[in-house]
């Protein structure tokens, strides 16, 4: 789908926005703390420490030939704002680097406050549609063929290999436990910015009124439910089966529904991880 030329200036502010996030959580807490990044800025940092080169220029190098390769399989949107993206972060880092500012000594604020900032820039550069370059398009490539991962679990898995060969170059074993910390985090904020924090509830309830539990559902709550038709695998008795989708915050309210219409009500209460419609994600602009 065509954005549109606010879409378009939205998307490079945010692109904008969080690489100046991520280039400072680099700058100013992981890097002065020896606290390795994940992906192609980690495999600079390793590079810079070995023999001095700026990361940025690195990072832009070692860019150039995932950068083809995406070319012919996102197109070419896709690959000027990954390309805004990863430049943007390079000349952040080098930038903020060249300041040479530490934001704090202690390693472990160092780790979990990087990965918070390094996380909410990554996810303003995902939800706009972007990559920062390197194993980002690699996670994207991964999250096509396997959609049913999580876009950060696949950031976090390639990152790894990354801080084993760090720990191994450099015997700093205590520094890649504290980028274990750091990448934790940073995934874990980037899932929340790119799914949200308020999954769903799936509701099942077996019921003797599914007609009166839809109604008073719909009128207290505004949500709609399906009649299942299932039968009991013992008695082969014939029940219908009200399936609702609720917020999570709605499950007491539910609950009293329930037990005021129907005590002896079966009820099954399961966490959906995503879900598309009305009042819900819209899935146009899901992963």
């Amino acid at each position: 789908m065509k954005r549109t030329t606010w879409e378009i200036i939205k998307h490079v502010i945010m692109t904008l926005a969080g690489c100046a996030m991520m280039g400072a959580a680099f700058a100013f807490l992981t890097y002065p703390n020896s606290i390795v990044s994940g992906g192609l800025t980690g495999v600079g940092q390793i590079i810079n420490l070995l023999t001095g080169l700026p990361v940025g220029v690195l990072v832009m190098v070692m860019n150039i030939p995932l950068f083809i390769v995406a070319w012919k399989k996102f197109g070419l949107e896709f690959i000027l704002f990954s390309a805004l993206g990863m430049v943007a972060t390079s000349v952040f880092i080098d930038l903020f680097n060249a300041l040479d500012y530490s934001l704090t000594d202690d390693i472990l604020l160092a780790s979990v406050y990087g990965g918070l900032l390094k996380g909410a820039g990554a996810g303003l550069v995902y939800t706009a549609g972007a990559t920062t370059g390197g194993t980002d398009i690699g996670a994207r490539m991964l999250r096509r063929k396997y959609p049913y991962v999580d876009f950060g679990n696949f950031s976090l898995a390639l990152d790894a290999v990354v801080v084993v060969a760090f720990a191994v170059i450099f015997h700093r074993f205590d520094s890649a436990m504290y980028t274990i910390i750091t990448m934790f985090v940073s995934s874990r904020v980037v899932n929340l910015m790119l799914y949200g924090m308020d999954n769903a509830s799936v509701c099942y309830i077996i019921t003797l009124y599914p007609e009166k539990l839809a109604d008073e559902i719909g009128r207290q709550l505004g949500r709609g439910s399906t009649l299942l038709q299932g039968e009991g695998a013992y008695s082969g008795e014939e029940r219908d089966v009200v399936l609702c989708v609720v917020k999570r915050q709605q499950i007491p309210a539910v609950k009293k529904i329930v037990s005021s219409l129907d005590p002896r009500a079966f009820v099954i209460v399961t966490e959906s991880h995503q879900v598309f419609g009305k009042n819900f994600s819209n899935i146009q602009k899901s992963d």
